[in-house]
């Protein structure tokens, strides 16, 4: 972390925040051992015409793990030889979502970068040739060549999943047809493969699972957007805010039941006992967040662990369109101000 003359302050460990809002949180080379781990995965992509999976097989092998220290798999090495971070790179606004709409993927044109914002470990020229690589890999396919693999992954493993895709050395992932035809369902649809009720439930889990971390995030920024002092605790995602008080964030699916109404449960960590839990109702397709509750813990006792589209009065004065409300929670001011 640095201040506002980019001077030195402090090293943030996993899941820390910034207190104060002029300062800065930029990345560092870290341990020697991880760097070459790193570099070397990018040697053996570009100039040794390894796989992502080679590499990943060859590197648990070894017994090296990764950042989180969990073995390496197709997607993380994948992930590693896309991040810009590793040329020294900062780029924000890769997606965006508005209220009720479903989060996009931003083409490049729309992107925020900072280039060269910190010490990168990798070259440019040796991350330029990765890309080219992986950018042939995937552009050369027309919309018939990925359907026609999708097909032949279906004979084969007789069932499809994000995950499938994802974990196949000879086939693009899983975001290229979520990107190319809207979404998964409709790539499958294109194919005539119906997935089962079951198989959407674990896809809905899937996607949700993938959008609590942006939530979280979402959160965070709200509460450092008015100066407020921010540490996550990553065993279970709790927020403390301003060593103050604390909050959690739960995600509600929807869903339909036989008479057409939509209901949403929530299940509440109760070993947790936030000061404030954020639940977060997603709409009917569950692509995209509907609305907020903001349900404070001496109500969280008598909530109903099932709600409808309409409420009573109590339980919906706690509903938000946006997390715009979160600022007023945080921000500080003083005493006199206070008392006015």
């Amino acid at each position: 972390m640095i201040d506002e003359r980019n001077e030195f302050k402090a090293e943030l460990s996993r899941g820390q925040q910034k207190s104060i809002q002029t300062d800065r949180v930029i990345l560092i080379p870290g341990p020697k051992a991880e760097i070459e781990v790193i570099q070397r995965i990018y040697y053996q992509f570009a100039h040794e015409q390894m796989s992502e999976r080679e590499i990943a097989n060859a590197l648990n092998a070894e017994g090296v793990v990764t950042d989180f220290d969990r073995p390496w798999s197709r997607g993380s090495v994948h992930q590693v030889l896309t991040n810009e971070k590793y040329i020294g790179n900062n780029v924000y606004n890769k997606t965006s979502s508005k209220l009720r709409k479903r989060i996009i993927r931003n083409s490049p044109d729309k992107w925020i970068r900072c280039d060269g914002a910190f010490q990168g470990i990798v070259s440019l020229g040796v991350f330029a040739d990765v890309r080219e690589i992986i950018l042939q890999r995937s552009q050369r396919l027309d919309d018939a060549q990925l359907l026609d693999m999708l097909r032949t992954l279906l004979k084969r493993a007789g069932t499809l999943s994000g995950m499938l895709i994802d974990e196949q050395d000879n086939m693009p992932s899983s975001i290229t047809y979520v990107s190319r035809f809207g979404g998964l369902l409709r790539a499958y649809t294109l194919i005539g493969y119906t997935p089962d009720r079951d198989y959407r439930y674990l896809e809905i889990n899937r996607s949700l699972r993938q959008l609590h971390p942006q939530v979280l995030e979402d959160v965070v920024k709200h509460f450092e957007r008015v100066g407020a002092g921010v540490e996550t605790n990553n065993q279970h995602d709790l927020l403390t805010i301003n060593d103050e008080w604390t909050a959690s964030v739960v995600i509600a699916r929807c869903q339909a039941t036989p008479a057409g109404t939509l209901r949403w449960k929530l299940r509440f960590d109760n070993s947790l006992t936030p000061d404030i839990t954020i639940a977060v109702r997603m709409e009917e397709a569950n692509l995209q967040v509907r609305d907020y509750y903001l349900i404070p813990n001496i109500d969280m006792g008598t909530w109903p662990q099932k709600m409808a589209e309409e409420n009573s009065p109590l339980i919906d004065s706690y509903r938000f369109a946006t997390l715009d409300v979160l600022d007023g929670l945080a921000a500080r001011c003083s005493l006199k101000e206070a008392f006015q």
